[in-house]
């Protein structure tokens, strides 16, 4: 899908013309500089490469510094690829949100906020314990038991449990474009979307 890299700003909420107050998420959707077009016959699948955000010289490796010296412009903080899109791009191009402003939906991919270690009751939605009394004493939090006794005498893979919670790949589809903003690169959309402000997300039509 054609796409274009972003940072999240922020949230705000909008009034619809029924005058019911919509939540909706800000981004800053490019400029994205293409830096690489790739092709079937040279890497064996067709994609366009862009980057956003400048970034200094001094903090480039030199194996990517000579890279975006060959597509021409100045060194990005971050990179990634798109395919299909409407027009045919060269390196050097331009790619901004005007992209979006025939489209209706979108998808946004961006990394959840990380929580650290959670139990189960705020990781998966545990209930907890019900009673509170014949020797429950303070464990209402806990998973409760997590196995058979004799057979299969083991605790099987993929059980709910406590750990690492956040800090994960998120995708959230059919996201309803409520507004672009051309002269500020700004991408206005319907609900939330993964990670914390300042964040980089993937934009894709």
């Amino acid at each position: 899908m054609p796409g274009l890299l972003g940072k999240k700003i922020g949230m705000i909420s909008v009034f619809s013309a029924e005058g019911k107050n919509i939540p909706c998420t800000v981004i800053e959707a490019g400029p994205c500089a293409v830096t690489q077009v790739k092709t079937i016959e040279k890497d064996g699948y067709e994609a366009v490469q862009v980057g956003f955000q400048d970034q200094k010289e001094s903090r480039v490796s030199q194996p990517l510094l000579g890279h975006f010296k060959k597509a021409g412009v100045a060194p990005k903080k971050h990179l990634a690829e798109f395919k299909d899109f409407d027009t045919a791009l060269n390196v050097g191009d331009v790619v901004t949100v005007d992209l979006f402003a025939d489209a209706a939906y979108v998808t946004v991919i961006g990394t959840s906020k990380g929580r650290g270690f959670q139990g189960v009751v705020k990781r998966h939605g545990f209930g907890g314990v019900g009673q509170a009394t014949h020797g429950q004493h303070n464990r209402a939090r806990k998973p409760g038991s997590i196995g058979a006794c004799s057979y299969p005498a083991k605790v099987f893979k993929g059980l709910r449990m406590g750990g690492q919670m956040g800090n994960a790949r998120v995708t959230t589809h059919n996201l309803q474009v409520l507004k672009v903003i051309p002269e500020h690169n700004l991408l206005v959309i319907k609900g939330s979307v993964p990670g914390y402000n300042g964040s980089i997300v993937i934009v894709e039509k």
